[in-house]
């Protein structure tokens, strides 16, 4: 671990203070923007955006990278976010705001590639998996940190437009005053969509719907809070509990998958985060219980994902497993722009607010459902022929999904030559 932090501690600071920017602006506009009275569906809009941005960045991001250099990507992105952040305040309507969130998607996702890529390069073979577990504990941390920084100042103002773009601006220096060397730049050509749902067709329905409950829970969550005429240290709490939540149920589900049949887990694990739904829904109006649901959706979400990766790699031959994460994360995305969208409709019906655990709930009962489908179809694959669980982000980009698949192999290889 000290060696990671060695090799890697501008990469991390950097990423952390990046992690704070994106955190603070997007629940900030979900704030801002019932100050500025703009309808719940008109938010969706603006949140689904992030999501348009984050995807076709996630797909460009590698041929820039090569054109110009990891250095130059990161410093013009990294600007570039910091002046959209701050033009926000400056131009308080929906389509400049719709803009603002396609090109700060886009950014992010490809400073996400750049940074994943370079911590993969720093890191050695013995330590891959403690960076990449440092990388996921510093992205979650600075979401919770940033949830914190929105009660300094008022949000109808301009200083907390203001302390995101410092933060992003600042994040710059640590990584290009570093010495680590830049890496060359390469990414696996991605398996067909037909291929991979054939492959596991769980693995593709659960990514898809995971990208609407994870977008829902990213984007939506404070436009809910401000709907619900929470305070801005409720609705600051009430996004950073989705997070701890993560955090702290993310290990001890992946433990328990390399010990049982997976397709039974995502059963379990979706009705679980049903219930949370379920209890926001119908006792949403007592601020605890609000808490904890959003612990259990936010602690049944994160590791789903990871789990449905890893059930998806047990169908696949390691050599397929690095191209398969293109498509995975491309129907995760597509999933992730419908979400804020359908989820604003639908809270801008009579539900009004409940309509966002409506959503979530709905999709955890489907990939329940779904999944139980899957497990009576298919026989259970033997625990000793599974792959490794690796914990990673629902926001990681494919870099990060290749970085970990890697990571598993290595870990299935160990455990062949154990046995």
């Amino acid at each position: 671990m000290l060696q990671v932090l060695s090799s890697a501690w501008a990469l991390l600071l950097g990423m952390g203070l990046l992690m704070i920017g994106n955190g603070m602006q997007g629940t900030l506009l979900g704030i801002r923007g019932a100050l500025e009275d703009f309808s719940t569906f008109q938010m969706s809009i603006v949140m689904s955006c992030y999501f348009v941005g984050f995807l076709g960045g996630s797909r460009m991001a590698p041929g820039m990278i090569r054109r110009v250099g990891h250095v130059r990507v990161f410093a013009a992105l990294a600007s570039l976010i910091s002046a959209v952040m701050i033009l926000y305040p400056t131009f308080p309507n929906i389509v400049m705001w719709s803009l603002g969130r396609i090109l700060i998607g886009f950014c992010f996702s490809a400073v996400y590639v750049t940074a994943e890529s370079w911590l993969n390069n720093a890191a050695t073979n013995e330590n891959r998996g403690q960076a990449l577990s440092l990388y996921m504990i510093v992205q979650t941390l600075g979401i919770v940190i940033s949830q914190a920084l929105l009660l300094t100042a008022d949000p109808s103002g301009y200083v907390l437009f203001v302390i995101p773009s410092v933060l992003v601006s600042l994040a710059i220096t640590p990584i290009l005053l570093s010495i680590s060397p830049t890496p060359a730049f390469d990414t696996t050509k991605p398996m067909s969509l037909r291929e991979l749902l054939g492959f596991s067709p769980l693995g593709c329905v659960g990514m898809f719907l995971m990208g609407g409950i994870f977008s829902a829970q990213f984007g939506m969550a404070s436009v809910y809070g401000a709907e619900a005429g929470l305070s801005v240290a409720q609705i600051s709490t009430f996004v950073a509990t989705f997070f701890v939540g993560a955090v702290m149920l993310q290990y001890p589900i992946g433990w328990i998958s390399d010990r049982m049949d997976r397709r039974a887990l995502v059963v379990v694990v979706s009705a679980i985060g049903a219930a949370g739904s379920a209890v926001g829904m119908l006792l949403g109006h007592q601020f605890i219980m609000l808490l904890v649901s959003a612990f259990v959706v936010g602690g049944m979400a994160n590791p789903l994902y990871s789990l449905l990766i890893a059930h998806t790699n047990d169908f696949l031959e390691h050599e397929d497993m690095a191209a398969a994460s293109g498509g995975m994360i491309f129907i995760n995305g597509l999933g992730a722009i419908l979400g804020p969208v359908i989820t604003g409709w639908m809270m801008g019906t009579s539900l009004g607010p409940g309509g966002f655990y409506l959503f979530t709930g709905i999709l955890f009962v489907i990939l329940a459902f779904y999944a139980a489908y899957r497990s009576a179809r298919g026989a259970v694959i033997p625990v000793e022929d599974k792959g490794s669980y690796v914990p990673i982000s629902a926001a990681a980009t494919g870099v990060a999904l290749e970085y970990a698949q890697e990571l598993a192999i290595e870990a299935d290889q160990e455990n062949e030559n154990a046995a």
